[in-house]
């Protein structure tokens, strides 16, 4: 593999790491299929083992009434086997809040994901994914008193302000 095919399939990889999180906190099924080949393989323990699709689905059904989640991509290592396969470890740390008796909570999960990827008709997908859970925090929501900030909070598609493209040009 020679360096600027590296280098780009590199990137490409990694995008689909940033689109999978981007999809899981958006509520994009679309985008969450679109990282996946079609006969993608996925195993998240006792939640799921089985197709991409059925992950996909079983991931936006859990993910609907939580009132929020924010995936962050931590250190990502992709070693190339060949041309047109590569393996991956990355790292993730995902707070999720949860509508629960008693009053919101906070769940923060770490973990990695081990990849297979491989590259078909020139475009790189993802062919299997695990997800590893290294540590799970659940406490009491904690925000500031009745939720102020300064800043506008974050929303669900087509609600959230990465998703209204248009906005942005006329600023």
């Amino acid at each position: 593999m020679d360096p600027i095919d590296r280098l780009i399939s590199w990137q490409a990889i990694y995008d689909l790491s940033c689109d999978y999180m981007r999809a899981q906190d958006r509520l994009d099924p679309a985008l969450h299929i679109a990282v996946f080949h079609e006969d993608a393989t996925t195993d998240y323990g006792a939640g799921w083992q089985g197709d991409a699709p059925g992950f996909v689905e079983f991931a936006q059904r859990v993910l609907t009434p939580q009132k929020a989640n924010h995936h962050m991509i931590g250190q990502v290592r992709i070693d190339f086997e060949s041309a047109d396969m590569a393996f991956g470890e990355v790292y993730f740390q995902a707070h999720h809040r949860i509508a629960a008796e008693g009053g919101e909570r906070d769940m923060f999960v770490a973990g990695r994901y081990v990849d297979r990827y491989e590259r078909r008709e020139g475009v790189w997908k993802i062919a299997h994914r695990s997800e590893l859970v290294d540590w799970v925090r659940d406490e009491p929501a904690a925000d500031l008193p009745g939720g102020e900030t300064m800043f506008p909070w974050g929303a669900r598609a087509p609600n959230d302000l990465s998703c209204r493209r248009e906005e942005m040009s006329l600023r």
